[in-house]
């Protein structure tokens, strides 16, 4: 049996990684967030579990690599933003925000970095003029 190296998109860089990460504090973050707000151990379980799981959700369905639905690029970043975003400030309102400033800043270069090598991957993919498939 021979082994085959992985496709060169397959491959796990430390942008992946950081972006991995990412997600991980962002739900920390927002179950932080939701158990620390409200008068009452209801409000208290519900925004704590239901807001980091609304963000799981929205993430699987439209942002993830292997989401759900296939969206267009805009859409995915929206999301993203809101998760991030939404993260970015429930670490403010839990009273972290210099930990806010530096969560901010790491997920927009990240995002940055992702979209840029997103693109040209689709960009390698695409048969140019006189590529695969066509006559020159």
């Amino acid at each position: 049996m021979r082994h085959h190296p992985p496709p060169p998109d397959a491959r796990v860089g430390p942008n992946d990684v950081l972006a991995f990460l990412l997600e991980l504090a962002a739900l920390v973050a927002l179950g932080w967030w939701g158990f620390g707000v409200g008068d009452n151990l209801g409000v208290h379980v519900l925004l704590g579990l239901g807001t980091p799981l609304a963000a799981v959700v929205l993430w699987g369905l439209f942002a993830a690599p292997k989401a759900r639905f296939s969206v267009p690029l805009p859409a995915a970043l929206a999301v993203k933003a809101l998760v991030f975003g939404g993260a970015t400030l429930a670490l403010y309102g839990v009273g972290r925000a210099e930990v806010a400033g530096a969560f901010a800043v790491a997920a927009l270069v990240n995002t940055a970095l992702a979209t840029a090598d997103r693109r040209d991957a689709t960009r390698r993919r695409r048969p140019g003029p006189g590529g695969p498939g066509r006559r020159g």
